[in-house]
């Protein structure tokens, strides 16, 4: 018999039943703003579609159980074999399909293919982050591959194809395949060329037989890696698949899986070689050079993951918000309520801008585009994904008591945002690559400054910060102790430009008031009394 002590009342309904896509005003607007009118009523049937999808609370309940299931790590059969296989939840293998099938491995051979992917990898992210691991290295081995032409011939296929087929088979027998990296060991963590791993040459042309250890292989299920090893010429990047051509079993031994903070539906694996089978990627002393291209494509992944991470985080913050009352009225319509959600929603807005104005330039393709991902992806990997760890739990903290637990979905969020951060180099090795590419590179500072160029005039803040940037950059005295500031400055300005010229005039207005204009505090909340916060939250409010 159900107790009559208490009715359940001022609680908000859950966010399901929704469309992730076409209630994200940011993301769509930068969805039209970059793809060629054309395209535009296609994607968005596409993502609308998605969006639906993300919204719903089947998908929704796939997510919290590929959380509440983590991989398991089987090294043995029954008999006493070595099998090295990791078993997941069928809401793992679910998810996985769904974000095949929805191109989040197909950028690079459909029309507009880096804006629309995306747009997509932030709805994915909003469910479950841990599956996107393996869909953001299976895109991203696309070009690596492509530094040697034979190779991308026979794998692009099977890595761009929007069919997920699960199971350990030869590739050449398969719809599609995923790829995963290897690239950090014990002694080393982000200086790979520490790599100890060795390549010893076989008989064959171009194949090798490796032997050593990775301290994290990403996505160990998967049919095939990118690796580095030590070869004769130096470091080397090879490819080395998990099924051999004839069925067997390459050497691919698991030693145990990570228990990590967060990220927990996904595995990440030590992994030894003892002979392992492996294909060169190019040449000999040239792994670095080879997978930068990989190493790259992650990286804005990391800056997309954390857009959606705090898209959601904010979602969340506003539905909670609009529904819940204290003191008499809406918690949404209270002065100071409305100034966290304000600050959270411009914080979010400027990553979406960011990271779609960055895939857009992969889709362009041109000099002075891909001068401008030289400098601006590392800039923006190392301030978004930042970001990301504050917006969440200050979300969190937006709900209350309600936040800190786990039915919440926020407790999942604040876990899941460190991460970027330290995947893919952290916030230093990011840093230290902008001041590399500033002293070797002129002409990506140069396309950098072309861009927030554009924006010159439009607002008074945004110009002395673009002057206060240049006096930064005059002086490079002592710089490396300074990275971070300059990097920061680079995001940040790159950011405002973007906001000034697209964004609604209220999101441009409190953005340069407060990260540029020093006309905030030190916390989310503390946007100055004069900015439109209301407008502000309504247009960050998931609903349609």
């Amino acid at each position: 018999m159900a107790g009559s002590t208490h009715s359940v009342t001022n609680q908000p309904p859950p966010l399901t039943g929704y469309d992730a896509y076409t209630t994200d005003r940011a993301l769509v607007s930068a969805v039209e703003r970059h793809l060629p009118a054309a395209l535009r009523e296609e994607v968005a049937g596409e993502l609308s579609a998605l969006g639906r999808t993300c919204g719903s609370a089947q998908v929704q309940e796939w997510g919290v159980l590929a959380n509440e299931n983590p991989p398991r790590l089987r090294t043995h059969d029954r008999y006493g074999h070595r099998v090295d296989e990791v078993d997941f939840h069928p809401s793992w293998h679910r998810l996985l399909g769904k974000g095949v099938s929805a191109g989040l491995t197909a950028a690079w051979t459909r029309p507009g293919g880096h804006v629309r992917r995306a747009a997509a990898f932030v709805l994915w992210t909003q469910v479950e982050a841990g599956n996107t691991c393996p869909l953001s290295m299976t895109h991203a081995a696309v070009p690596a591959l492509r530094t040697d032409p034979g190779l991308a011939a026979e794998w692009e296929p099977r890595l761009t194809s929007v069919v997920y087929d699960r199971g350990l088979r030869p590739a050449a027998d398969k719809a599609g395949v995923l790829f995963g990296m290897g690239m950090t060991e014990k002694q080393g963590g982000s200086d790979v060329r520490a790599n100890t791993t060795r390549a010893v040459p076989l008989a064959e042309s171009g194949t090798y037989a490796l032997t050593g250890h990775k301290w994290f292989c990403s996505a160990p299920m998967s049919d095939a890696f990118l690796v580095l090893a030590q070869a004769p010429g130096g470091l080397t990047c090879f490819l080395v698949p998990r099924v051999l051509e004839d069925g067997g079993r390459n050497v691919f031994l698991l030693q145990r899986l990570k228990d990590k903070l967060g990220n927990r539906s996904n595995a990440s694996a030590e992994v030894e070689f003892d002979g392992t089978w492996a294909r060169r990627v190019g040449e000999e002393g040239r792994g670095v050079r080879t997978i930068i291209g990989m190493v790259a494509a992650t990286r804005l992944d990391c800056v997309l993951g954390s857009a959606g991470l705090m898209r959601q985080a904010v979602a969340q913050a506003v539905h909670h918000c609009a529904h819940r009352e204290a003191f008499g009225a809406k918690l949404a319509d209270q002065p100071l309520m409305r100034n966290v959600l304000a600050d959270l929603a411009v914080e979010s807005e400027a990553a979406t801008t960011l990271a779609l104005r960055l895939a857009a330039a992969y889709d362009d393709g041109g000099e002075q585009e891909r001068a401008l991902l030289r400098i601006a992806v590392p800039a923006a990997k190392y301030w978004v994904t930042k970001r990301c760890a504050p917006v969440a739990v200050e979300a969190a903290e937006c709900l209350g008591g309600n936040g800190y637990v786990e039915e919440s979905q926020m407790p999942r969020l604040v876990r899941e945002s460190p991460l970027n951060s330290i995947w893919e180099g952290a916030g230093n090795v990011q840093a230290l690559d902008v001041l590399r590419v500033l002293r070797r590179e002129p002409a990506a500072l140069d396309a950098y400054l072309r861009e927030v160029g554009l924006a010159r005039g439009a607002d008074h803040r945004l110009d002395a910060a673009i002057r206060g940037l240049l006096t930064e950059l005059a002086d490079l005295e002592g710089v490396e102790a300074r990275a971070r500031r300059v990097t920061e400055r680079l995001a940040l300005v790159l950011q405002g430009s973007l906001l000034v010229r697209f964004a609604p005039s209220d999101v441009a207005d409190a953005f340069c008031a407060s990260r540029l204009g020093g006309d905030a505090g030190a916390a989310f909340g503390t946007l100055p009394h004069s900015l439109a916060r209301t407008a502000l939250v309504e247009r960050a409010r998931p609903t349609s």
